[in-house]
């Protein structure tokens, strides 16, 4: 069984000509063409946290938005939405508080596909490497402490540059920091801030980041993905 994932950081849908343009969003989108995506700044911090990405224009896309949101017009928590491809069933979603200074969440969705429960998890982590450990832990906790255990994917902005140095030491043997690659600023990529990370029941088909004309002037991150494989039971 193979998935594709992806995790975008939007920046709200302001791109580089600092225009607001969520039709771009979508059009990058469409052009990854992930199973699954998580997706960061897709709320505005202000008011009523009101989504940049309408549900009606999402509902001519592949994906449906995983119920995560706490607030009528957010389509996320603190920014972090999922979004899951129709023919794949959604069997749980949760949204989860981080231990954090600032407004950070993460959300935790469960899928089903070929009989196979799958969990994702999405997040935007602090600018403070204190408060990324912290929220790393406070993640891992959160998986250890799920049943049944299954397969599980972690992804967003971890706003960290290194694979394995500061909070990503946080992760113990049994996960696995792939190296999707560089991908911030989205005009010319010097760090490897959006990351994907595995538990030790995939295997890694692809991995990259996705780098078009659109995405580099559709947002200020580019997006990663990785195609990830689960062996047969």
């Amino acid at each position: 069984m193979q998935l594709k994932f992806a995790t975008y950081n939007i920046h709200k849908a302001v791109g580089t000509d600092r225009r607001r343009d969520p039709d771009r969003i979508i059009a990058v989108l469409r052009e990854i063409d992930a199973d699954i995506i998580a997706l960061q700044e897709v709320d505005l911090r202000i008011g009523q946290r009101a989504t940049v990405l309408s549900r009606a224009a999402l509902d001519d896309t592949p994906w449906v938005p995983a119920a995560v949101a706490r607030r009528p017009r957010s389509l996320g928590w603190h920014g972090n939405a999922m979004l899951v491809r129709r023919s794949l069933a959604i069997l749980d979603a949760h949204a989860l508080d981080l231990p954090t200074l600032e407004p950070r969440g993460a959300v935790r969705v469960e899928i089903e596909c070929d009989g196979r429960r799958v969990r994702v998890i999405g997040t935007h982590l602090d600018l403070s490497g204190l408060r990324r450990r912290d929220q790393i832990r406070a993640i891992l906790s959160d998986i250890d402490a799920c049943t049944p255990p299954c397969p599980t994917v972690l992804m967003g902005d971890f706003n960290q540059w290194g694979n394995r140095t500061g909070a990503m030491r946080e992760f113990a043997p049994g996960w696995h920091v792939l190296d999707t690659g560089r991908s911030f600023p989205s005009r010319q990529p010097i760090a490897r801030l959006d990351r994907i990370v595995t538990s030790d029941e995939w295997g890694c088909v692809d991995q990259g980041v996705h780098h078009s004309a659109t995405a580099a002037q559709a947002s200020d991150h580019l997006p990663v993905f990785a195609v990830l494989e689960l062996p047969n039971n």
